[in-house]
């Protein structure tokens, strides 16, 4: 039973990656970088992205944001007031985002000239960090108040990071949060990633933040993270659905 159940997971998760794959280079040949962010329920990463929206709103940038949940459209009323466009996506109890629901999203209504596609993903560090979407970077926010040994707790999530944020922290003296213990953690399980501070409160960090995502669309190499996605080949089914040419 154990076998079967794991070789299920297995190839729904190789499903997913190849139509991944077949999102990535739509999106590439449209001139559009996704940016998947990982948290978990409350680390800030709703305003956090609300800030950054707006910031890039003010220099004129063409981006856009997809929000998921499980319930409510909450987090897109409060995204859109950033002035950039934004979709919610349901998930009716589903506990992460597959690259299918993004590509059904994404199709017919993201705008022509988006050139970055930031996704917020459902509040959750296990499902979801197994799942590419097909995404150019993939950030992993955690707040002070969840404690410094977090990645090492989720070692997939923080794994899987090509940067990873931490949020909140003007909040770091009362919590008791130990900076260093969490630096070396998040080493631990993904060396040489960078570690970029910020608090939505004051805007701190989302210069920073929107300086390390221009990068990476227009070009340049993104941290390789030991537990990155492998690239897959297409198969029959991704030309069928019309993801290759």
């Amino acid at each position: 039973m154990c076998d079967s159940v794991d070789e299920v997971t297995q190839a729904v998760l190789a499903k997913n990656d190849g139509l991944a794959a077949g999102l990535r280079e739509t999106l590439a040949r449209r001139g559009v970088s996704v940016v998947n962010l990982l948290s978990s329920p409350g680390s800030g990463k709703t305003e956090l992205l609300g800030r950054v929206l707006a910031r890039a709103v003010e220099q004129g940038l063409p981006v856009a944001a997809l929000t998921a949940d499980l319930a409510t459209e909450n987090d897109a009323h409060r995204l859109a007031r950033s002035g950039a466009p934004v979709k919610q996506l349901l998930t009716d109890g589903l506990c992460h985002l597959e690259a299918r629901q993004l590509r059904g999203h994404v199709e017919g209504w993201l705008p022509e000239d988006t050139s970055l596609l930031f996704v917020e993903n459902v509040g959750n560090l296990v499902c979801p960090a197994s799942y590419d979407l097909g995404e150019r970077l993939r950030i992993v926010l955690m707040a002070v108040t969840e404690g410094e040994d977090k990645p090492l707790k989720y070692p997939t999530a923080f794994g899987s990071a090509h940067l990873v944020v931490l949020t909140k922290t003007d909040l770091a003296e009362p919590a008791g949060f130990d900076e260093t213990a969490f630096a070396a953690h998040v080493q631990r399980v993904n060396p040489g990633v960078e570690v970029l501070r910020s608090c939505a409160r004051t805007g701190a960090g989302v210069d920073a933040l929107v300086e390390r995502v221009l990068a990476v669309r227009d070009g340049a190499p993104a941290h390789r993270p030991p537990l990155a996605p492998r690239p897959h080949t297409h198969t029959p089914e991704d030309a069928e659905a019309g993801l290759v040419s």
